[in-house]
């Protein structure tokens, strides 16, 4: 007989194995520490934008027999005027995991959570995979038994987006040649967002940037991804693009990297009319897709 019940703290170990593999499926090699998975069901305190929107959170596991066969974390947000309209009184099923062979406890866990859902009285209902670990959110399509669950349970993400993760070897990577344009100069600074920025200059104008985060580890509370690094953001100013400024950037922003013994470069591409071009433009330095997520799965209470 499968029990629904909130987490409890001897579920830890059963939670975080079953976590990882997840994780690994999404990511090469990934993993989530407990104390990392713990400190995200009690409070997203790494989130800086929508954590402090949050005003409850509930974590469901389904058992039998003493075997957790899934898990299910949920997040309240609140109705205040600061809050995003896209969450304000929003809830959220912040990821739902279950064993592949154990569907009807998934099911379970499912019906469960909409109903902590509809007691909190929600405005919308968002559901998502966000782990916390580097390139696992979304409904990944190594997750097909959750979005069998999400389907089954009236999500749909129409109108949210589909994405493409891709990681490469940062050895893989030449290191930059001269400047492409005459006059251009590159430029290193702290990123607007995180992590290190790298600038084309010309004329003094910043004319494109390459930020990137090396650190996926988030201050050593998961070391799994020592050694990876997260473009954050790239771009070209739209008249000097094709004479490969941006091209230049990624090379430069490689060499730094592999100076601080940096070895994997996660990247990102919207699935959809240019997605081909950027893959391929990607495949250049051998950084290839590994995965596809579906983002902005939601539900009318």
């Amino acid at each position: 007989m499968i029990e629904v019940r909130p987490f409890e703290r001897r579920d830890r170990v059963q939670l975080a194995r079953l976590a990882n593999a997840h994780v690994a499926a999404a990511t090469p090699g990934g993993s989530i520490p407990i104390s990392t998975l713990l400190g995200d069901l009690e409070r997203p305190l790494g989130e800086e934008l929508i954590g402090p929107w949050v005003t409850e959170l509930a974590t469901f596991v389904a058992v039998e027999r003493g075997r957790l066969l899934g898990a299910a974390h949920l997040r309240r947000y609140s109705g205040e005027a600061g809050v995003s309209k896209w969450y304000r009184e929003a809830g959220e099923i912040r990821w739902l995991l279950c064993w592949p062979d154990q569907i009807d406890a998934g099911r379970a866990l499912c019906e469960r959570s909409l109903g902590q859902l509809v007691e909190w009285g929600v405005r919308i209902q968002y559901a998502d995979g966000s782990l916390p670990a580097p390139g696992v959110y979304g409904v990944p399509d190594c997750w097909p038994h959750v979005r069998r669950l999400y389907e089954q349970a009236g999500f749909d993400p129409a109108g949210g987006q589909r994405e493409i993760i891709l990681v490469g070897h940062l050895d893989q990577i030449p290191p930059p040649a001269e400047p492409p344009v005459d006059g251009l100069s590159l430029r290193r600074e702290v990123g607007a967002t995180m992590g290190v920025a790298f600038d084309a200059v010309l004329a003094d104008e910043i004319v494109g940037s390459y930020e990137v985060d090396d650190d996926l580890t988030r201050a050593g509370s998961n070391l799994a991804f020592s050694g990876w690094a997260d473009e954050c953001n790239h771009w070209v100013r739209e008249d000097l693009r094709r004479r490969g400024i941006g091209a230049w950037l990624l090379m430069s922003a490689a060499s730094w990297l592999r100076l601080g013994g940096t070895s994997r470069l996660m990247s990102y591409v919207i699935d959809g009319a240019d997605a081909e071009a950027w893959v391929q433009y990607y495949a250049r330095f051998g950084v290839l897709p590994i995965n596809r997520t579906t983002r902005g799965w939601r539900r009318a209470p």
